[in-house]
């Protein structure tokens, strides 16, 4: 008996010991876990597109995969602590970085006393808008409990499959089907996210799917057209400004062949998501289970209903994983090819942009330089790289190229070319590729990649496809700044309509009017840095990289007399086409004749480029103001039709814009160039006007006394004229070359003007010169002593007769 309950006191102990672990391993477990985090998958599990992150694992740049390890690693208490101090001097090294850096260019040492008032002004109100939250140590024990995990295979919820492509027309228009559709315009194929619409209801571009029939049996399809896992699905409103239709409600269903659909689950019960409560905004919805098929339709349970007005009508998204197909033996052949440029294919946040262009500089010292032309409204630098062969400087007969991207802060595709861009000519430079080393020994070559850091930061913060067609468009305070610079052509046809003689009109150098050079002016801070820029950096040519459609337009982007659209010429017609077309037709997208237009209009009619004003009117456009204001021609590239294309896309998107953008560039070279200097000291002459027969719109010479002048090849007559000089006229031949025809002008001064030189240094005059000046009073003299006798002569004759 004895020996009995020993045992049973010895079996009680051990069973309590077994219950202690199994409390303390679930307390380390749910002690392991992130706030928040549960086995049940949840749509508000974190921003789901916030470009390249997540809020509970880290995404790689390829895609929304978890990254997870096999063997977990011990974080001891010291090893915190170490992590947290060198957080801590990561921050302050940075901070001492940017104290370092170059505020601007040499030339921007010039500005005047406005320009840096206005940059000052948003440093009082950076504390309000704080777009970009700081670094805490604390970021460190977020990221503990991913090191702790036990097991290599993530939770079903945590990841996430990028889009399958309705919105950058991956999906081709056959892949979608519809249970029934109003008309052509409102067919399956307009049902696709972010797509616009055109101006008016019932034409064959509208801004969605709508189903003919009103009940819960119609349907959306998508045909994947290969084994698929779904997880996930993002809907929008039809897009127009007559109509307001949305699905507040809707189910999904999968099938393999169309005839058998099994529908995604909550539980046990048929799952029903939310859909939209205004036209605009994406809303998304995720899978509690994610499901492998090849087809997926969305079915509508639920829509605003406005009496008869009321129809069914969506743009969408499908979130997809493909999946490998087993019998494929050589995947490798149906794999897209990877880019063999190896650069940084993710979308950069500010700190993320500045970090890359700082990592270019330090990779090519000798032919970069980053700096800043001044500041944003919440204070974010506008940060410039530099790209020459002797940064910092401009040489004599040097043409200065410039690239901003980012006007429009949700327009992203420009930024992360620009970035790209950086790190090729780096890259390219130092392996010794010919082609970039001439671009680059004789172009002085600046790369704005963010023109709008604020509005990116509000995109960026919502993701690829959930920031909508318009948030971030706009800078803070609500400025769209490609409407936002002086509007310098009306006063330009004003003078032309009220002036009859034509030699007295000019054609270039507008000034800026009074009222928008005062500090009351609605002018963003942006705006006003660029301007700055401009000004005193003599640009040759620029490209205005936007997104959102397939085209490159030129100037005039303003229509005269406020048309809506109205083809509207400058004097340099014919070259910009040129420009627009050098872009366009080594774009492969652009260039393929079999490309489905993205929105309301077909560019391929024209090519791919059109007329600024012909497409729609667009005053105060930076592309004009560069045109009047300065010697620089500009033009537009929108990009793709997907604004913010999603990471996995941005290595496509560079291969299909690599070689525009450097063709872009070696137009700069294109026309004449030179110098105009004084005959006698050899000095260039600054601010010598350049005039070409035939093209009603002359340019500038520089400080230095060199100018250029892009042109088609042909023959033209050239003529320079300068304050207090002789004009001087000579021919140039423009040839197809690469490199442009020099025409070197040297100036006479004027009799007056030597001696006011001379005079002004107190001098003595050459004899020549006074030899010159004896015989001017002799003719002026016999003149005067003429007209005296002349009237004389009148007098007594006139005495006579009386």
């Amino acid at each position: 008996m004895a020996a009995a309950l020993h045992f049973l006191l010895l079996l009680l102990l051990h069973c309590g010991s077994f219950l202690l672990i199994l409390s303390k391993h679930a307390e380390d477990t749910a002690t392991d876990r992130p706030t928040g985090e549960s086995h049940a998958p949840s749509p508000a599990a974190g921003r789901v597109f916030p470009a390249g992150r997540s809020n509970t694992t880290e995404v790689p740049s390829s895609g929304f995969t978890t990254k997870s390890t096999d063997k977990p690693s011990k974080i001891t208490t010291a090893d915190k602590h170490e992590t947290e101090d060198a957080g801590k001097t990561k921050e302050r090294v940075t901070k001492k970085d940017e104290e370092k850096e170059e505020e601007g260019p040499l030339e921007l040492e010039r500005r005047s006393s406005r320009s840096v008032k206005l940059a000052k002004k948003p440093n009082k109100i950076l504390k309000k808008p704080q777009l970009i939250p700081k670094k805490k140590p604390t970021v460190v024990k977020k990221s503990q409990p991913h090191v702790k995990h036990r097991s290599g295979k993530p939770a079903e919820a945590v990841p996430q499959c990028p889009p399958l492509g309705l919105e950058s027309l991956k999906v081709k228009d056959n892949q979608l089907r519809a249970s029934s559709y109003r008309r052509r315009g409102l067919g399956p194929h307009r049902g696709r996210l972010n797509i616009q619409s055109g101006i008016e209801d019932g034409d064959i571009y509208d801004g969605g799917w709508c189903a003919q029939v009103r009940d819960q049996n119609q349907w959306l399809e998508v045909d994947a057209r290969r084994l698929t896992r779904f997880t996930g699905v993002i809907l929008q409103g039809r897009a127009s400004i007559w109509s307001w239709n949305l699905v507040h409600t809707y189910k999904v269903q999968f099938s393999n062949d169309t005839l058998l659909w099994r529908p995604s689950l909550n539980g046990t019960k048929e799952a029903v998501f939310i859909g939209n409560q205004n036209l605009e905004t994406p809303v998304l919805a995720l899978f509690n289970t994610s499901t492998v098929a090849r087809y997926i339709r969305i079915n509508p349970q639920s829509w605003y209903q406005n009496g008869t007005l009321g129809h069914i009508c969506l743009r969408a998204e499908v979130l997809g994983c493909t999946v490998p197909d087993p019998n494929n033996i050589y995947p490798w052949q149906t794999a897209p090819a990877e880019p063999r440029d190896k650069l940084d294919f993710r979308h950069h946040n500010y700190k993320e942009m500045r970090k890359l262009m700082k990592s270019v500089t330090e990779a090519c010292p000798n032919i970069t330089r980053m700096y800043s032309i001044g500041k944003s409204y919440t204070g974010l630098k506008l940060y410039a790289m530099e790209i020459s062969d002797n940064p910092g400087k401009h040489e004599l007969g040097e043409p200065e190229f410039r690239y901003v991207a980012g006007m429009h802060g949700n327009e992203v595709l420009g930024r992360e070319l620009v970035l790209n861009l950086m790190q090729f000519m780096c890259q390219e430079y130092k392996r010794g590729d010919q082609r970039i080393v001439r671009l680059i020994q004789d172009t002085r070559i600046h790369l704005l990649p963010s023109m709008n850091p604020d509005g990116y930061e509000m995109a960026f913060k919502k993701g690829s496809e959930l920031s909508g067609w318009s948030l971030g468009r706009y800078s803070y305070e609500g400025i769209d700044m490609n409407h936002n610079f002086a509007d310098l052509n009306s006063g330009m046809w004003n003078a032309i309509e009220v002036e009859t003689d034509r030699s007295k009109l000019i054609n270039h150098y507008f000034p800026m009017p009074e009222m928008y050079t005062s500090e009351e002016a609605f002018v963003a801070s942006e705006t006003r840095a660029v301007i700055d820029w401009m000004q005193n950096i003599p640009f040759v040519l620029s490209a205005n990289l936007h997104g959102g459609e397939l085209v490159v337009t030129y100037p005039y982007d303003m229509t005269k007399d406020w048309a809506p659209q109205e083809h509207t010429p400058t004097a340099d017609e014919s070259f910009f086409r040129w420009l627009a077309t050098a872009y366009a037709s080594t774009n492969q997208v652009m260039s393929n004749p079999d490309r489905r237009p993205c929105h309301n209009k077909d560019f391929r009619r024209t090519n791919n480029i059109i007329n600024g004003a012909d497409w729609h009117n667009v005053p105060g456009s930076m592309n004009d103001f560069s045109y009047l204001h300065t010697n620089c021609f500009a033009v537009t590239v929108e990009l793709s039709c997907d604004k913010f294309p999603h990471v996995s896309e941005l290595p496509v998107e560079w291969t299909n814009n690599k070689e525009s953008l450097l063709v872009f560039m070696e137009q700069v070279h294109r026309g004449i160039k030179g110098v105009v200097r004084d005959r006698e000291t050899e000095a260039g002459i600054a601010d010598a006007i350049i005039k070409v027969d035939d093209i009603d719109h002359h340019i500038r010479s520089v400080s230095d006394g060199d100018y250029w002048r892009l042109l088609n090849p042909g023959d033209y007559r050239v003529t320079v004229s300068a304050e207090g000089y002789f004009p001087s006229s000579r021919s140039c031949q423009v040839m197809y070359d690469f490199y442009p025809t020099i025409c070197d002008f040297n100036l006479t001064k004027i009799p007056r003007q030597r001696l006011i030189d001379i005079l002004a240094k107190g001098g003595k005059l050459p004899v020549d010169l006074q030899l010159r000046l004896r015989q001017l009073r002799l003719r002026k003299l016999r003149v005067t002593t003429k007209a005296i006798n002349q009237r004389r002569s009148s007098a007594a004759k006139l005495g006579r007769r009386v």
